[in-house]
């Protein structure tokens, strides 16, 4: 499908259905929000979140004073609530290219900006693709957002590569998406309705990790990862035995300190505490908690996710890359009951 069938599509769902898709892989996923998240989304206009679609909560932590871009942001529900964690401060860009939606989005900007006591957000209409079109510029962002969008861009290489450009160095990257078990066949990926639900189009995960070290992200990492449920026996039928999951994805912008692989360098990580909704325990990803005051020994790449992010200044690291021990082979593992395949993105950690 191309960006106008993607268009009409959601246009015709957002004016003409009341919001409602026909399965319910976009549901928005508000149950998993962070307490402190789920709080802020309750003085979010109604029209606003039932006209969202999304698959996850891809709100990280400690927003403060940041520019922060949604990717294929909608009717602006992750975005009005990025502007509350960003706070005066920051910033938040919204990027899509449906009139419809951002319709519903600006007609409620006033509102928000009355409530917030300041106005932070702008809107653009625009590709994901391209956003020097919409005047996004180089290493100009701190963190970029996108909540089950990315699988219906029709080049999502493009789409990562302009992320990466947009990124500043240590800026992070936090989406939600559907993945699939395996690679999806050309009549799903055509199939109107299947690639407006997410379900075509959407990218089989070891494809996705050869395509996020192509771009430049030599490690990543899945905070959640459940299956997709679909609830439509119609359209279960049609995909057949292919597992769709929904997982968030985090990645940071590290070019130089990333490697393909988890590294021993003898370094240890404390958590400090300080992060908004984390008193006792921060998680970096699905299988690297890391409790508050307790000394973790980890790998030269998760040392770098802490120590060259925003996140600096809630962990001491001790240690450098002075000393090499051969690969890492000790990460703590913090299995999710619900998970839906493997724990880590682009590293063995």
């Amino acid at each position: 499908m191309e960006h106008q069938d993607v268009k009409e599509y959601y246009s015709n769902i957002t004016v003409n259905q009341g919001g409602q898709m026909e399965t319910q892989i976009c549901s928005c996923a508000s149950d998993k929000m962070p307490p402190h998240i789920r709080q802020i989304a309750r003085k979010i206009p109604e029209e606003i979140t039932t006209r969202f679609y999304g698959c996850g909560s891809p709100l990280p932590d400690a927003l403060e004073g940041c520019t922060v871009l949604d990717l294929g942001c909608g009717t602006g529900r992750d975005v009005y609530i990025a502007a509350a964690l960003v706070g005066k401060s920051g910033k938040v860009i919204g990027v899509d290219m449906n009139d419809d939606q951002l319709a519903i989005a600006r007609k409620y900007q006033k509102t928000m900006a009355e409530a917030y006591g300041y106005d932070n957000v702008v809107f653009h209409k625009g590709f994901i693709e391209d956003l020097r079109e919409v005047g996004i510029p180089d290493e100009s962002v701190d963190v970029v957002i996108s909540n089950c969008v990315i699988n219906l861009a029709p080049d999502k290489e493009k789409v990562f590569r302009e992320i990466w450009r947009v990124l500043k160095p240590g800026g992070e990257l936090f989406f939600s998406d559907i993945f699939a078990d395996r690679r999806v066949p050309d009549a799903i990926n055509h199939h109107p309705v299947l690639v407006g639900e997410c379900l075509g189009g959407c990218l089989y995960i070891e494809d996705f990790r050869r395509m996020m070290r192509r771009v430049g992200w030599e490690d990543f990492r899945y905070t959640t990862s459940y299956p997709a449920a679909i609830h439509n026996p119609d359209i279960e039928a049609l995909v057949g035995n292919i597992q769709y999951s929904s997982r968030t994805v985090r990645a940071f912008k590290l070019p130089h300190l990333l490697e393909d692989i988890c590294e021993q360098y003898g370094q240890i990580a404390i958590y400090n505490g300080g992060i908004e909704g984390h008193e006792h325990f921060f998680d970096l990803d699905d299988h690297h908690r890391l409790y508050a005051h307790l000394p973790l020994s980890v790998c030269g790449n998760s040392c770098a996710m802490l120590e060259h992010t925003r996140f600096a200044p809630y962990f001491t690291i001790i240690g450098d890359r002075s000393r090499h021990f051969g690969a890492f082979d000790g990460c703590a593992s913090v299995p999710e009951p619900d998970a839906a395949g493997e724990g880590s993105g682009g590293c063995c950690c």
